[in-house]
């Protein structure tokens, strides 16, 4: 499905019924990459998946947009369809607009995978190098693609590993300096709803100490490390964050299902 917002399409799925679950993926990303935990959740939530615009089947922004202007674009989606009090699940990227979001909106809950939202101490040739190559070795991982993945990956540990990265332009390439450059610290003591973070030990675009961080300014903020996962924490251990998930949603699900 898709819905003009300002002259963006954007793409989006929705199933279920439940409580309203939002997921935002990460940068890079789509739809397809939260698709595990769209299946297992809309059995018991209302669950949306969004395409930020720049990515899978949605429109590019018209210029260079900031976290800020992601964010904005959410909440005029969330109005413009009616969804009540959304519980946010944001990875990496999309849990910097999450962030944002919720820090000045009202929302029932929040879940924040590997999330961003830390002023990154590395520099940006290293977050672009990272986020674009896990970002594609998830996505081979996928049915009817993976056949494909050895030769594909082959050849992007060449282009990602050099210079080329530069020679990337347009308006997301400029989109990303704009992003990867703003610490959201200054949102966190503003989230006041119940917020999970869920990470992975070995999460190198962004590490445990963020999660760590973000857990000291949330007020009401609990931090989860998934053991032998990385930046896709959610993908790495998909059955044990399920688990997590459904005992952090379990006052949802009954509410739910006394509705039935």
């Amino acid at each position: 499905m898709y819905i003009d917002i300002d002259g963006v399409n954007v793409h989006y799925q929705v199933s279920g019924e439940g409580a309203n679950v939002m997921l935002l993926h990460g940068w890079g990303a789509n739809v397809q990459t939260f698709a595990p935990v769209h299946q297992r959740l809309e059995k018991d939530f209302k669950v949306w998946s969004i395409d930020f615009p720049g990515f899978g089947e949605s429109d590019e922004p018209p210029e260079p947009w900031s976290v800020g202007d992601y964010t904005e674009m959410l909440g005029k989606l969330i109005r413009r369809l009616d969804i009540e009090d959304p519980i946010l699940m944001g990875h990496s990227f999309g849990g910097r607009v999450s962030i944002k979001y919720s820090a000045a909106n009202a929302v029932r809950k929040v879940i924040l995978v590997d999330s961003a939202g830390v002023l990154p101490k590395r520099t940006f040739k290293y977050y672009y190098k990272v986020y674009t190559y896990k970002t594609l070795k998830k996505l081979l991982k996928l049915p009817l693609i993976n056949k494909y993945e050895q030769s594909i990956m082959d050849r992007v540990k060449g282009k990602v590993g050099s210079s080329d990265y530069k020679d990337v332009s347009g308006v997301m390439q400029q989109t990303f300096v704009k992003v990867v450059n703003e610490d959201l610290t200054h949102h966190m003591p503003d989230i006041k709803v119940p917020v999970l973070l869920v990470w992975g030990e070995n999460d190198e675009a962004t590490p445990v100490a963020d999660g760590k961080r973000m857990e000291e300014l949330i007020p009401d903020a609990g931090l989860v490390v998934l053991k032998r996962a990385g930046h896709y924490s959610y993908l790495d251990n998909l059955n044990e964050f399920i688990v997590i998930i459904d005992h952090f949603l379990q006052k949802e699900k009954k509410e739910a299902a006394s509705l039935d």
